[in-house]
């Protein structure tokens, strides 16, 4: 898609660091530089998040998580990672082209990559009952 920065880098129109690639993924570091070893698989092909993802590009960009982040635990030495992505601006999505964060982590790394929430002000029950509708 024009414009669309994942898109220039996996047409080879935009430098990149490529930790991996296959037919149908692509993994990169984030050039945001915000933690060490942060990165991002993205889809080759171009879906805006989730919620167009078809479930074949949805499996195979699974696949590729998967198998980064067990290399990152079972061969680089990390003891953990968080695996982020959102959904539309209203979730924080800034870029419109499906990715999902790693991000490998070790024990004592000082990193909190949960949000603070203030809390939550429905009920369980009435949350319960709104959601499984």
């Amino acid at each position: 898609m024009e414009n669309c920065p994942f898109c220039n880098i996996i047409h080879k129109k935009s430098d990149s660091y490529i930790i991996y690639e296959d037919d149908k993924t692509l993994v990169i570091l984030d050039k945001a530089k915000d933690v060490d070893y942060h990165m991002l698989a993205i889809p080759k092909k171009h879906v805006k998040n989730i919620l167009d993802c078809d479930e074949e590009t949805l499996a195979n960009l699974l696949f590729t998580v998967k198998k980064i982040s067990s290399h990152c635990v079972d061969s680089l030495g990390f003891e953990g990672l968080n695996i982020l992505s959102a959904a539309n601006e209203a979730a924080g999505q800034s870029v419109s082209h499906f990715h999902i964060h790693i991000i490998p982590r070790k024990n004592k790394d000082g990193l909190n990559a949960w949000p603070s929430f203030p809390g939550a002000k429905i009920d369980l029950v009435e949350t319960f009952e709104f959601l499984k509708q």
